[in-house]
């Protein structure tokens, strides 16, 4: 550094030694001439920077401590002199060093200097508080501004090397070896012993040890910085910054932040950590790992109230959300119900459960809303509560307290209780049979005689259900209602052979309206004789179908097998019913488990779905949804050869599904093609444009509106669930049609849309009202699979375009900008801004009555539309900035029109504005053509830019 000492008293010791010894060795030298020289390389001045040196390894390298003490400069020197004893030579650059071949002191020197370099563009980001300015010093203030200046241009450079440092540290991962800096013991073995340089020093052994796990935690940490700093507008960037974050936590939870050399603020750790649970797309993994204030913020906003009465019924285990926090979500709820949303009562209801269950588990007092809502209690009500309340408690592994905590706030709710129905519905459940002993229950019959002179039992006893404990009727009550809790399938079993050895005449199969079993079984298993046998059958199969349904995949796995293993024994036609039904189950639980990670399915699995779809055993009830999820299974993981080639014949002819399968996979292997290939196109589109057809043989449902999917033999189902070549294809064909009746102006584009015919020989006989409907979910779905897919989102912006939704098919049409060019950093690809998407965004601003912005996107057309630019700036009554954005126009014509126009309005604010943007120099017509188009380019991004700010 040059000019005046910085004054020593700022910075505290030993930091304050490392200035000094640096401000020393870098103090420019005078020649005979009185010329100013750079300093010296004499041995004071090495010997200075050691001391320096020594002073940081004393500090053990701490980038904390040092950051907080030292100036960028001094650091920046500091680490550069590291560099330069660790054998690093001047001038290389780090990201075409090989790491794990260099000494492991030299690979620290590099990971040091590139995790300073993030850390310091990640703190310049930050807003500082400004001091306030003492007595105004002249030798001081020139220091401080030569010290500003150099700090301005020591970012320049890094944020310039900003990706090399990245990619250094991303190499730095995968290391995985421990490394050692530099101690005063080996700086001394460096300064003293020159010919050591290849020995010790650089040896696996000399310094301090950094173990591998510590450097991935704080390269972790910093990635993570830097990512989070960067992904302002792009998500995938934030997705990456929230991998890095959470894998820090994993490491320091796996080693404790006691053992790291260099700490981690884990309280700014949990912050980061919760933002990228807040900005990043909520897919399987993000949910997974999201944390749940993250979670119960995405419910609220979203609507997802099943969710999130899920997340705090889950929390009732971990107790890991405050008391605080819950209560607010809570008085949220309420303040929406009470501006007219009745839907949320019972949102509000299941919170305000969970909440009091969490209080008494933790000797809080019970809240007076709970009270309130308990005023007038009722079946459904007592039911959620009696399932919190065994979903919050695990009785094999939890303590007697709690036992104790629960099983008194249930008898104190029956004491409340005056319909005895209810409290017989707590007092039969199972939680509440396990908490409290026959003697305590007993004791609680009496309490209730005596609390309300209302009922007054001690006059006139009335028989109680604790009185008549044999009663056929209470247990055969109380075993039907573990019946309908109950999943495990032997558990369900043994209720039946109770249930059946108390009455004869019941069918237990009848006893929950929930249980449903599809018609085309339902006749099968009730023609069971056996009245036990039937009933087990029949619940065993509704209670596999509804855990599949809540893909709660283990348990209807388990209720499955069971059922195969018992129809097995009396029925082939069961048994295949069984094996269809576990053949679904696994292709669901592939699809919610190893497939959503890209893995493939198993060879046998895939053997399964073909047998399946070539089964030909008479008399076997099936389901149709397991033929459509078979094709979309093979679809989904590309098994087009089988599909196309493989396939026997005859399957193809009387399998419907099969078939449009078939023609699906066909026309995605040839796509893209030469023309002869397009004939499995134009099958696929005769075969669909018979499902859209309106024949006679329709019915229509209640809405009136005519059913998409036929009901004759010819049937073919319309799969939304597929690979993304596949959605693609049935996109564009399903567009093509919708455009086949469409007027031009509002044609929908999309990819391949080429391949399709442009006809329909009967045009009155398509339906296009649901093929509309058709494109509408489709693209819906599209977007939910990868909302970053720009020809999809074009697509969503000319349905928005064709049904008059202006502002929302420009939110879309800039978003498919955005997403191909780095938020408009680099240049949209003219296949994605067409001159027909760039006429309707001018369409949009002008019904929009943003006229400037009309002008501007003008210049966007291969040829100018003077025409309709000078149309727009004529009229006087528009919506957008108007004069501000003149620095978004590159055409001199146009600002030359704007000049002549405002002069003759008399506007003269404004016509100066157009003489300035008149007046740069990059639009002189002079200029070579690159910059022209580079000034051009500039201000299309930043125009572009400020769209989507505007409509985002």
């Amino acid at each position: 550094m040059t000019g005046d000492k910085i004054p020593v008293h700022s910075y505290p010791p030993p930091v304050q030694l490392i200035v000094q010894f640096l401000e020393q060795a870098s103090k420019p030298s005078v020649n005979e001439q009185n010329q100013v020289q750079p300093p010296p390389d004499n041995k004071r001045n090495r010997i200075l920077k050691l001391l320096a040196l020594k002073v940081a390894a004393h500090l053990k390298w701490d980038l904390d401590v040092l950051e907080k003490s030292l100036s960028v400069p001094v650091l920046n020197m500091l680490l550069n002199e590291l560099l330069c004893i660790s054998k690093v030579p001047p001038g290389t650059k780090h990201v075409d060093v090989d790491l794990s071949s260099l000494p492991p002191t030299t690979a620290m020197a590099i990971l040091l200097y590139n995790r300073w370099a993030i850390r310091t563009i990640v703190q310049s980001s930050f807003p500082v508080k400004q001091a306030k300015p003492g007595p105004p010093q002249l030798n001081v203030m020139n220091q401080m501004q030569q010290e500003k200046e150099l700090t301005e241009n020591i970012l320049k450079v890094l944020k310039e090397q900003a990706a090399d440092s990245i990619l250094v540290l991303e190499g730095a991962l995968k290391l995985n070896k421990d490394l050692y800096v530099h101690t005063i013991r080996t700086l001394d073995l460096l300064a003293m012993e020159p010919g050591m340089v290849n020995g010790e020093t650089e040896s696996s052994t000399a310094g301090l040890k950094i173990s591998a796990e510590e450097i991935q935690c704080q390269v972790c940490y910093d990635l993570g910085a830097i990512y989070f700093q960067q992904g302002a507008t792009n998500a995938a960037v934030h997705e990456n910054a929230k991998e890095k974050f959470f894998k820090t936590k994993e490491l320091i939870a796996k080693n404790g932040s006691s053992s790291l050399h260099f700490t981690i603020d884990e309280e700014r750790l949990a912050g980061y950590c919760q933002a990228c649970g807040v900005l990043t797309s909520s897919s399987d993994d993000a949910s997974q790992q999201a944390t749940p204030y993250s979670q119960i913020h995405s419910c609220m906003k979203s609507g997802n109230y099943q969710d999130l009465v899920k997340i705090f019924l889950e929390d009732n285990l971990t107790l890991s959300l405050p008391v605080q926090f819950r209560q607010s979500v809570l008085r949220e709820l309420f303040q929406k119900a009470q501006q007219g949303n009745d839907a949320l009562d019972e949102v509000c209801f299941k919170v305000c459960v969970c909440n009091t269950v969490c209080d008494v588990l933790q000797d809080r007092t019970i809240d007076i809303q709970f009270c309130q809502l308990f005023l007038k209690p009722s079946k459904e009500k007592i039911d959620f509560l009696l399932e919190v309340c065994s979903r919050s408690i695990n009785l094999e592994n939890t303590t007697e307290a709690l036992k104790r905590k629960m099983a008194s706030f249930l008898k104190n709710l029956c004491l409340g209780l005056e319909d005895l129905q209810l409290v017989f519905m707590i007092s039969s459940h199972e939680l509440f049979i396990k908490l409290l002993k026959d003697d305590e229950r007993k004791l609680l019959i009496d309490q209730m005689r005596k609390r309300s002179p209302r009922i007054n039992l001690c006059t006139k006893p009335v028989t109680s259900f604790y009185d008549i404990p044999a009663s056929a009727s209470v247990n055969i009550g109380q075993l039907e209602h573990q019946l309908i809790l109950s999943v495990d399938p032997w558990r369900i079993r043994q209720i039946l052979i109770e249930l059946h050895g108390m009455t004869s005449e019941r069918q237990f199969w009848t006893v929950s309206n929930k249980w449903e079993v599809p018609n085309v079984y339902g006749n099968v298993i009730l023609g069971i004789k056996d009245n036990l046998t039937r009933d087990l059958v029949y619940i065993l199969m509704a209670k596999g179908l509804h855990c599949c349904a809540i893909k709660d995949f283990v348990h209807a796995k388990q209720l499955f097998a069971a059922c195969l293993e018992l129809v097995t024994e009396f029925s082939p036609k069961l048994r295949q019913v069984m094996l269809n039904e576990m053949l679904l189950l696994d292709i669901y639980t592939h699809e919610a488990g190893a497939g959503v990670s890209g893995e493939r399915p198993p060879s046998d699995l895939i053997s399964r779905v073909r047998g399946y779809l070539e089964m030909r055993v008479p008399d076997i009830p099936l389901r149709q949804v397991i033929a459509e999820e078979c094709v979309a299974f093979l679809l989904n993981w590309c098994e087009n050869e089988y599909l196309t080639m493989q396939v026997p014949l005859p399957l193809v002819q009387t399998n419907p599904y099969v078939k449009l399968g078939q023609l699906l996979a066909a026309t995605c292997k040839e796509l893209p093609g030469p023309k002869e290939s397009r004939r499995t196109a134009k099958d696929l589109w005769e075969v669909v444009v018979q499902i859209c057809s309106v024949s006679n043989q329709h019915k229509r449902g209640n809405d009136g509106r005519v059913s998409l999917i036929k009901h004759r033999e010819s049937t073919l189902g319309i799969m939304y669930r597929c690979e993304p070549l596949v959605l693609t294809t049935i996109l564009s064909l399903f567009v093509k049609l919708h455009n086949v009746r469409e007027d031009i102006v509002n044609d929908i584009a999309a990819e391949h849309i080429s391949i399709w015919p442009s006809s329909i020989p009967n045009l009155q006989s398509v339906d296009f009202e649901a093929v509309a409907v058709t494109v509408k979910e489709l693209v819906s779905y599209a977007l939910t699979i990868n909302a970053n897919n720009h020809f999809w989102l074009i697509i969503q912006a000319d349905i928005y375009f064709a049904t008059n939704q202006y502002s929302a098919a420009l939110h879309y049409y800039l978003q498919a900008g955005a997403v191909c060019s780095d938020f408009f950093n680099k240049m949209v690809p003219p296949d994605v801004y067409t001159d027909q998407v760039i006429k309707r965004m001018i369409k949009c601003c002008s019904l929009l009555n943003c006229h400037t912005q009309v002008a501007i996107l003008c210049q966007f057309l291969r040829e100018v539309d003077y025409k309709t630019a000078f149309k727009a700036l004529q009229e006087q009554n528009s919506h957008d900035a108007m004069d501000s954005y003149y620095e978004y126009i590159w055409d001199v014509t146009i600002l030359e029109y704007l000049t002549y126009l405002h002069h003759k309005r008399g506007e003269t604010d404004k016509r100066q504005i157009a003489i300035k943007a008149i007046g740069q120099t990059e639009l002189n017509a002079s200029n070579p053509e690159e910059v022209l188009q580079l000034a051009a380019q500039r201000r299309k991004k930043k125009f572009l830019q400020a769209m989507a700010k505007l409509y985002f």
